[in-house]
């Protein structure tokens, strides 16, 4: 991977206008999802300055790596801040987006949030934060509805320690419990994938989610419940999108298939999104996740929002509710959500997807938006 800008090259063109982006690019980071990020970023930033940037001033981005790192992502907003960015993109885990917004409130930096769900982004209510991606109820209740009409009230939770693995869990269990739908939830912290195993045939879960990390340990403990045979019938799920990146598919072979994730795209692309993803595809090498089009959706409100408010800081979070842009997966609004303090997109498309079992590395759309 190419190195990104010091904080001494990056003051070299003074007359730029200049974005922070916030993205996972080093372990424990989930890298494949940063790169994705990043590159829908970048091709979004080439596309403003090719057609004249912001008031024919070229638009910059400072890429800080945030390693999904809490304190690093802290640390990498304040030393943005002091090389006087006018607004943060970014980043794909919730927790670090979480630690980002809090410090971009403080200091009154602006933060479009690209990819993170965690509806508690903030404590408090903030105009200073504003967020492409959906939030977690509202993707993680249709993918209980979604369990529910396949049959399943037995469903068993692989966890880690986490906030948003936790709030996830409570999702879960207040969308089903009132159909009768049961949750447990098994700490992997306590147990190996073969234990795990033990307790699913035990409890008679007919469906298993994955609120773990990946690639550790979410691909033993499919590959353990794919190869047990009394495990034959149980569904196994992923909400949070583990089996999107091609990297699933690489490690997991057919191990991967039908486990249906949430995907933020549109059942069909309309023609920006398939400009978009063709230019993505050869610049990544494979076809390009939903995260890579979230990153470029962001460029796209902020480069609209620079353009009518200027590069005031403070004008540019006055003005969230004025956006209105075409991004790739639709008209991007924000509003103010029940329950979310910052400015939400609602709500982007959302698609409930697996691999196919016959060609892994396709995706069959199994509830469409």
């Amino acid at each position: 991977m190419n190195s990104r800008p010091s904080s001494t090259e990056a003051r070299t063109n003074e007359s730029a206008v200049r974005i922070g982006a916030l993205v996972p690019l080093t372990r424990p980071g989930w890298i494949e999802a940063g790169r994705h990020l990043l590159a829908g970023l970048e091709l979004a930033v080439r596309e403003v300055n090719d057609a004249g940037g912001i008031a024919g001033q070229a638009l910059e981005l400072l890429v800080r790596d945030t390693a999904a790192d809490p304190q690093k992502a802290a640390a990498a907003v304040d030393e943005l801040d002091r090389l006087g960015v006018v607004a943060l993109t970014g980043e794909y885990h919730s927790v670090v987006a979480r630690a980002a917004a809090a410090k971009a409130d403080a200091l009154g930096l602006p933060f479009l949030c690209s990819s993170a769900v965690l509806d508690a982004l903030t404590e408090q209510p903030t105009s200073w934060v504003a967020r492409i991606a959906p939030a977690q109820s509202h993707g993680w209740r249709i993918y209980a509805d979604f369990l529910l009409r396949a049959g399943h009230h037995r469903i068993a939770v692989a966890t880690q320690p986490s906030v948003y693995w936790a709030s996830g869990a409570r999702i879960l269990r207040e969308q089903l419990a009132p159909h009768g739908g049961d949750v447990i939830e098994f700490d992997m912290t306590a147990l190996t994938p073969a234990a795990l195993c033990d307790a699913l045939v035990e409890h008679r879960a007919t469906a298993l989610l994955l609120l773990v990390g990946h690639p550790e340990p979410a691909v033993p403990i499919v590959k353990a419940v794919r190869h047990d045979p009394r495990l034959a019938g149980i569904l196994i799920g992923a909400p949070a999108g583990q089996p999107e990146f091609a990297e699933w598919a690489t490690l997991l072979g057919d191990d991967g298939a039908a486990i249906p994730f949430l995907r933020y795209l549109p059942q069909q692309l309309g023609p920006l999104a398939t400009h978009v993803e063709a230019t993505l595809r050869e610049q990544l090498g494979e076809a390009p996740s939903f995260v890579a089009f979230e990153g470029y959706d962001t460029i796209v409100v902020l480069a609209a929002a620079l353009r009518s408010h200027g590069v005031d800081r403070a004008r540019i979070a006055d003005n969230w509710a004025h956006v209105a842009v075409e991004g790739t997966r639709g008209q991007i609004r924000f509003s103010r959500t029940p329950g979310i303090n910052v400015w939400q997109w609602a709500w982007p498309p959302v698609q409930i997807v697996d691999r196919d079992p016959a060609q892994p590395h396709d995706f069959r759309i199994l509830h469409p938006d």
